[in-house]
């Protein structure tokens, strides 16, 4: 389904019902990286799947895809299914734009879920390297970008073990085009500093890590976890950056764990 949201038509499925679930994909993927998740969980909760504002079949708009365009994009989305409070996931980029849901809008939400994320801003030569990186992907196409990023977001026992999986993560990547990657990597450069966000969070939260990821460093993670009053912490082994596509079996059950325990609220 499709929904005009400003400058774009936004991507989105829905699955199972009960009380109402968003969840967002991480950079540089689509919904389909959360449906064997949400399959999972569609007995018990109504799961809404948007691909995000420049990836997969979701369209790019203007320049650059900023974490505020993310925020309004889902709200739309919520409004448009009628959702006043929902319970929110989010991957890596998933995370970042709840931070920025929480400080705008923290009256939509009766729970997070923050996987393979961090609450701290690019350093400096971060910043440089994405702006770089969205330069380069218009030049060069994005098979090389996805290719150079495989190693950094599935981990190492994922990508000895599992070929067919890293495979699967590579076809869906392939469906976010170049000037969406470009956009989007803009946007991820000037998002803000979220750790002083960390307090105000007074919503059950669960964040969830990868033994593996080299992307998300424990010390970030940690960070969240303290910073987070009452924040649940739990690590998946043997699993990157891509925790939830490499272990969804896992991490199906923490949330069934977690999200049982929130009081719905609309």
């Amino acid at each position: 389904m499709r929904l005009r949201s400003d400058d774009i038509q936004l991507f989105y499925e829905t699955v199972g019902e009960g009380p109402p679930t968003v969840f967002l994909h991480p950079f540089p993927a689509s919904h389909h990286f959360w449906m064997p998740v949400a399959e999972a969980l569609s007995t018990r909760y109504s799961i809404v799947l948007p691909d995000l504002r420049g990836h997969g079949q979701s369209g790019v708009g203007e320049s650059p895809i900023t974490m505020a365009k993310h925020v309004t994009d889902i709200l739309r989305l919520c409004d448009e299914l009628g959702i006043g409070k929902a319970s929110f996931v989010g991957c890596s980029i998933g995370g970042y734009i709840l931070f920025e849901l929480w400080r705008h809008h923290r009256e939509r939400v009766n729970a997070l879920v923050l996987c393979n994320t961090k609450a701290g801003p690019d350093t400096p030569e971060g910043r440089a390297g994405r702006l770089a990186s969205a330069e380069q992907v218009l030049e060069r196409g994005p098979e090389q970008f996805v290719d150079s990023m495989l190693e950094k977001l599935i981990g190492q026992t994922t990508r000895r073990n599992r070929p067919d999986m890293v495979d699967a993560a590579r076809r869906m990547m392939m469906t976010t085009s170049a000037r969406g990657i470009s956009e989007v990597l803009k946007g991820l450069a000037e998002r803000p500093d979220s750790v002083p966000t960390l307090a105000t969070i007074s919503v059950p939260v669960a964040i969830i890590a990868g033994e593996e990821d080299v992307l998300t460093a424990l010390p970030d993670v940690q960070t969240m976890h303290r910073g987070i009053p009452g924040s649940e912490l739990r690590v998946i082994p043997r699993a990157g950056h891509y925790a939830p596509f490499e272990r969804s079996e896992d991490v199906a059950q923490l949330l069934r764990e977690f999200l049982g325990r929130v009081p719905h609220r609309v």
